[in-house]
């Protein structure tokens, strides 16, 4: 491997153009005519635009990103994350043309990426999971009986569904009825794929999820887990680790059931195994990502890991260095994502010019971001303005020293979500840890404003 094609952009294209460069690779950056002035075009070693703004005229039209490859004489992708990155038939085609996918196999994506199958891994291995149908169930009077074995509140899910989207919660059988039907018709035109199954509602759960790394050669380990509890309309805002809510004894066999379902399902690459804690902390399989995350950063912090760099070699054929007893967990991480969105009119987006950018530094902070002063954030993409994230000795001192950074963060031009991470580092229920995967959906409901 020796040049590195990234068919993202945004913060996650530069921070893969610098792990490539810290490990002497070269690097190519795709770029739509909206992105033209991006930080990650400037960044790489070479650039080329592939189309017009819209995502499926540009960052998902796999024949422009291919013929950038040849252009460029790049031997590997790396997908980042959203746009292709869970996408099987890219990683396969990337195969069929001798290049080096920077991720898991196409099998591993297709099969942890069918929620049904990958429910099944899970119970292979005696991993808990939430009660629910045994894979998909295709009409309505079928669905209806198993619902009212699993009991209801219950979710309705696209089997190809994810970010939180292919999802209908019913609370009785009358809701049901009606909402099974659009779940499937909202499946085949959001996914080209109308199977669903369906899932016991857990009330109130927290999101608790496990970062692993895999090699090629059957070495598996886990990285600690991340609570991401902090979510509005399931799309999270705050993640840290560790979480302030799990026994050290309730650790180790989450990140045990991680290790176990990964290597049932072969995988290799980095990859993430998310799991719901009920108010009694059980533990929940719910679905395994198999890509880089947006808050991969905080186990970074954490372990002193690049992850990136370990997504890489492990592509390159390399065999993990660290055994799990290498691994150590030093101190206190929190990720607050800065968003351009306004929090006082319910998050509505806010793409604009950046009058000016200036962002936090100091002792114990870190800026992700591809953003600075005089860029225009483009409206055809995710909001995402930086990544803060902040470690400390503890869950109290890094909340002090998030505060310290957030009065430094200045954003001009365009609203974003510092208040409503200043609003939340100052909330007693979140100081607490006495929250729920609902609490901020409860506060939207209620007429809060940030």
């Amino acid at each position: 491997m020796k040049k590195i094609l990234i068919a993202n952009r945004g913060e996650i294209a530069v921070r893969i153009i610098r792990a490539a460069h810290d490990l002497g690779l070269q690097t190519v950056a795709v770029y739509s005519q909206a992105d033209k002035e991006a930080l990650h075009v400037l960044f790489a070693d070479e650039a080329v635009c592939i189309g017009e703004p819209p995502s499926a005229k540009s960052y998902l039209k796999v024949a422009n990103i291919l013929s950038a490859c040849e252009i460029t004489g790049a031997d590997a992708i790396h997908p980042g994350y959203g746009f292709l990155s869970e996408n099987a038939n890219f990683a396969s085609i990337c195969e069929s043309c001798g290049l080096n996918f920077i991720g898991p196999s196409p099998h591993s994506i297709s099969l942890m990426g069918d929620k049904a199958k990958a429910k099944a891994i899970a119970k292979s291995v005696k991993c808990p999971v939430i009660p629910g149908s045994e894979g998909i169930v295709e009409t309505v009077e079928e669905a209806a009986e198993v619902a009212k074995q699993i009991g209801f509140p219950i979710f309705i899910k696209a089997v190809a569904g994810g970010g939180g989207k292919g999802i209908r919660i019913a609370h009785n059988i009358e809701e049901f009825q009606r909402l099974f039907s659009a779940a499937r018709a909202e499946a085949a035109a959001s996914f080209n794929n109308p199977d669903v199954y369906l899932e016991k509602m857990i009330v109130r759960p927290r999101h608790i999820e496990v970062q692993i790394l895999g090699d090629k050669h059957g070495n598996y380990i886990h990285l600690g887990e991340r609570d991401c509890t902090i979510q509005r309309r399931r799309q999270k805002l705050i993640e840290e680790a560790p979480s302030p809510i799990l026994s050290e004894s309730l650790r180790q066999k989450i990140g045990q059931s991680a290790i176990q379902i990964a290597k049932a399902a072969k995988y290799f690459s980095a990859g993430t195994i998310e799991f719901l804690l009920d108010r009694d902390h059980n533990y929940y399989f719910m679905e395994m990502n198999t890509r880089i995350q947006v808050e991969h950063t905080v186990t970074e912090e954490l372990t002193g890991i690049d992850l990136v760099q370990e997504q890489i070699r492990i592509a390159m054929g390399q065999e993990l260095k660290r055994k799990q007893k290498d691994i150590t967990f030093d101190g206190h991480v929190i990720q607050c994502r800065i968003n351009a969105e306004n929090p006082a009119n319910n998050f509505a987006p806010s793409p604009g010019f950046l009058e000016y950018y200036l962002p936090p530094g100091g002792p114990h902070v870190r800026v992700d971001s591809s953003c600075y002063t005089g860029y225009r954030i483009p409206p055809h993409y995710d909001s995402m303005i930086a990544k803060l994230i902040v470690k400390g000795k503890n869950r109290k001192e890094v909340i002090g020293h998030i505060k310290r950074a957030l009065r430094e963060f200045h954003i001009g031009g365009v609203h974003s979500t510092i208040p409503f991470h200043q609003y939340m580092m100052d909330n007693p229920d979140f100081i607490e840890s006495k929250y729920d995967i609902k609490y901020i959906d409860d506060l939207l409901d209620s007429g809060f404003s940030f």
